[in-house]
């Protein structure tokens, strides 16, 4: 999988993409992750990518020439399954679309600044809109980050265990299920019998129910969609 990035600040991105199970992925060539600067297509001596709104009101605009630019150079050199833009007013980020997006060969990932970018870049590229929650960030990268890892990790051959995905929480509308490792018994709290029985039946039905009691628990919404 191909992951193209377009940022004005490229650098908040370097330690996330260097380190741990991203930067394996890209070590075994699973995935490559390539962050791209926007300024570099500017056309002014100042490597301006962005300007005063129209209609007046706090806060910059991104302009459309460099992303247009940008997007136009990759686009000459493969093709691309989305181009997806970070933004409050997208389609909240759950794990069903990351799953959808792991599918893909190819993806952009535009990442906004300032007070976004001009709408009509929207309407004439982006193919997918989305948010990470419901709060603003000072720029895409940071929420771009987390939608690679998610992506990544799912992609065959990243992680050890590729069935540790697949038990991960909102797999099946379900958060997971409380885990344990050693010692058996720590400031009086033992581990549950179960998991010592190595009755793996018995193991697996114990993770299930726990796993919907945790649900109801602490995100009674999802076991309504």
């Amino acid at each position: 999988m191909r992951i193209d990035i377009i940022s004005v600040v490229p650098d908040l991105l370097s330690s996330p993409f260097s380190n741990s199970i991203l930067q394996r992925a890209q070590d075994k060539s699973l995935a490559k992750i390539h962050v791209h600067n926007l300024r570099d297509f500017a056309t002014d001596n100042y490597k301006s990518v962005d300007d005063y709104q129209y209609g007046g009101g706090a806060g910059m605009v991104m302009t459309p020439e460099p992303i247009e630019a940008c997007i136009e150079k990759l686009k000459a050199e493969r093709n691309y399954d989305e181009i997806i833009y970070v933004t409050p007013d997208g389609k909240t980020f759950q794990q069903r679309l990351a799953n959808q997006i792991s599918l893909q060969q190819n993806i952009i990932i535009l990442c906004g600044h300032y007070k976004g970018i001009d709408q009509r870049v929207r309407d004439e590229y982006v193919t997918m809109e989305i948010s990470i929650g419901d709060f603003v960030l000072s720029g895409g990268e940071l929420a771009a980050a987390i939608i690679v890892d998610a992506v990544v990790r799912l992609l065959p051959g990243v992680l050890n265990d590729e069935t540790s995905a697949l038990t991960d929480s909102f797999q099946d509308n379900l958060l997971a299920p409380a885990v344990y490792t050693r010692p058996p018994e720590w400031r009086g709290r033992k581990v549950p019998e179960v998991l010592l029985s190595g009755n793996f039946k018995a193991i697996d039905e114990w993770r299930q129910k726990s796993a919907e009691i945790r649900t109801a628990e602490r995100r009674p919404d999802l076991l309504s969609d």
